[in-house]
């Protein structure tokens, strides 16, 4: 059940101190829980965790691949492993092992990646990974997540610690937008819908989601009903929530920080075209790279803002 808070707020912890924190936890109580990194642990918060648990939190080093053939090897006995690194090295440098390491041998691997597009900011281009998702996506066996805020990220982590299989979940580091109150739980292969509308229907995952609330809003002032959906499981997509309110609304727009295409637009066009062809946009990064910026400019840059997502609609409206 999932309980929608104020709109406009900012989390009061950032997402990397969140996963830190569970790391502790579960250290703490006893789990066989592994966190392997690629010497981002300062990135992600986990200097104090790795110097108060060497044995459970092990820094590999610059060698992505590395990480996760080691993964898959403690998976094999009984362990736990969770892998930490930026977005653009989850995906693009170690797909051979994410393959034949993770999802071809069905090991018990969570990739958290993090930094997801531009929301790497200051590291620019090589770091700002905006294919990522459409590649894990491509995998048979893959699970995959764009979480939206801290609740939500607590949340889902507490669930992998108990499930079984390869999950690679994207995430910012710092603090999201506030989007669900605490004690929301989620379900994964279930988008939430956080607005109700009935001209069109905007569906958005990670920090776009605040920018459909907005561009709902904006859109309620000129009479037109949006709603919004928070599709964070992008594999395996919530195709029943998607048919519905393309049959209910007609028109579909779809809001990423990644690219228009392989992510959440391709996903949920794979939909409509198989159940209910709807005319749709795709809010999202097209035919770019990434470069140095502040977030605020690079969402005007990249055009990802709620003024975006308004336009989208206006244009099927």
């Amino acid at each position: 059940m999932i309980k929608v808070a104020e709109p406009g707020g900012k989390d009061s912890i950032e997402m990397r101190k969140v996963y830190a924190g569970f790391i502790s936890e579960q250290i703490e109580s006893g789990s066989n829980i592994i966190a392997l990194e690629a010497d981002l642990m300062s990135s992600m918060a986990m200097d104090g965790v790795h110097k108060k648990y060497p044995q459970q939190v092990i820094n590999c080093g610059i060698m992505e691949a590395n990480v996760i053939g080691t993964a898959a090897g403690l998976s094999l006995t009984g362990r736990k492993p969770f892998v930490h690194t930026f977005t653009a090295f989850a995906s693009r440098r170690c797909f051979d092992q994410l393959f034949m390491a993770l999802d071809y041998q069905r090991n018990n691997v969570k990739v958290i990646a993090s930094d997801a597009g531009v929301t790497a900011c200051h590291n620019g281009g090589t770091h700002m990974s905006f294919e990522d998702m459409g590649i894990v996506r491509g995998l048979a066996h893959s699970v995959v997540l764009e979480v939206t805020d801290a609740v939500m990220f607590s949340d889902i982590l507490h669930q992998l610690a108990d499930l079984e299989g390869f999950y690679w979940v994207r995430t910012i580091r710092k603090q999201a937008p506030t989007i669900y109150q605490p004690g929301s739980r989620f379900t994964i292969g279930k988008g939430n819908v956080l607005r109700e509308g009935t001209d069109i229907t905007l569906i958005a995952n990670g920090i776009m989601v605040a920018e459909a609330l907005t561009a709902s809003q904006q859109l309620a002032q000129e009479g037109i009903s949006a709603a919004v959906i928070d599709m964070f499981t992008l594999k395996p997509i919530d195709r029943a929530l998607v048919k519905n309110y393309a049959e209910k609304t007609r028109r579909i727009v779809t809001c990423e920080n990644h690219s228009i295409h392989n992510g959440l637009g391709s996903a949920v066009a794979e939909v409509l075209v198989e159940t209910c062809p709807v005319p749709m946009r795709r809010v999202g990064v097209k035919e770019r790279y990434g470069q140095v910026g502040t977030q605020d400019f690079l969402q005007q840059e990249y055009g990802l803002t709620a003024n975006d997502i308004v336009a989208a609609a206006r244009e099927l409206l």
